[in-house]
């Protein structure tokens, strides 16, 4: 195992699958267990964004609010107010998709600390379609005066960001997964909300990515391996604020970075790193992500990824092609 304590095989087949969301799940239940002014507010998902559980254990901290979405932000920013730290949750393409306005005006112009939960978010969301798969909730999030916006990689790093989130005093985003994923880091992977961190050290291409699509780098990584290709990856759980010294250090290592993300490339993570190392660190780029087009359809999210190019072997395609151009 590596310093970071994630899997030693990425690419095993025995590797535990299991959806981002439900580490969310036990993640508030155990934050509404440490904190009675954790409250909950859902907008009749709450099997399906796995609020459930904090619901049943806590049944007078909850509020089902109902298929109302504005409502439910603007109640969260209510409860901010006076002391609560309320977590509010729905499908991302409806939270924040249909209520961006009233998250800018009651939740980030008032400096609420309320916590915004985003579920079914990406083609993880395959059996739904493209209504229900948000792909550009990142970006609509990022763009937001004093929010944080956080994207864990698997189920075990959400439930941390539960913990992380209760204790942050500033408005937050979280975005989850439907889908089972494969689980890659354990208990002893470090997390805080900020840092990036280098999951495995390279030298001759930087592969950035986020997500789910940390897992596919790590593959991607490996196979690059095969090829002589020592490749560093980097996964980034908090997306604002950017951890821009890492990025940097390791565009300048190693002169040539790939940007992975499941969502649109514009204005995301993508947006992000080309921002940053254009103004302090300009380095040959390539971005894997949706290219300003919606999903469809699929019973396999792998299905989707390899359609749109987010898989390992087109992130691997993308180091060779910018490596054979550097």
């Amino acid at each position: 195992m590596s310093d970071m304590h994630i899997v030693d095989d990425v690419r095993s087949k025995d590797i535990k699958q299991e959806s981002i969301r439900d580490g969310f799940g036990r993640g508030l239940l155990e934050a509404g267990r440490q904190n009675e002014h954790v409250v909950g507010v859902c907008a009749d998902l709450t099997d399906s964004t796995k609020m459930s559980l904090f619901a049943e254990a806590f049944p007078e901290r909850f509020i089902e609010a109902g298929i109302a979405e504005q409502n439910i932000v603007t109640v969260g920013s209510g409860l901010a107010a006076v002391g609560k730290i309320p977590f509010v949750s729905s499908y991302a393409a409806f939270c924040p998709g249909r209520c961006w306005e009233q998250i800018r005006t009651t939740i980030c112009l008032n400096e609420r600390a309320v916590k915004i939960v985003g579920s079914h978010a990406g083609l993880y969301t395959s059996p739904d379609g493209a209504t229900h798969q948000a792909l550009e909730d990142v970006a609509l999030m990022r763009v937001l005066p004093n929010m944080v916006v956080l994207v864990p990689c698997d189920s075990v790093e959400s439930q941390k960001m539960a913990a992380a989130m209760t204790a942050d005093k500033r408005p937050n985003y979280i975005r989850l997964a439907r889908g089972a994923s494969p689980v890659i880091t354990t208990d002893k992977t470090p997390f805080q909300i900020g840092p990036a961190y280098i999951f495995k050290p390279g030298s001759d291409i930087t592969l950035v990515a986020t997500g789910t699509m940390t897992y596919q780098a790590m593959v991607a990584a490996d196979v690059l391996a095969k090829d002589g290709i020592d490749a560093e990856v980097i996964h980034v759980p908090t997306i604002k604020p950017f951890d821009e010294k890492t990025i940097i250090a390791s565009a300048k290592k190693t002169g040539a970075v790939v940007v992975a993300e499941e969502g649109q490339i514009n204005g995301g993570l993508a947006g992000a790193v080309a921002e940053v190392l254009g103004e302090h660190a300009p380095t040959p780029l390539r971005r894997i992500g949706m290219k300003d087009e919606f999903g469809q359809s699929a019973q396999d999210p792998a299905e989707l990824l390899k359609h749109y190019g987010l898989d390992a072997v087109h992130i691997a395609m993308a180091a060779h092609d910018l490596l054979g151009k550097k």
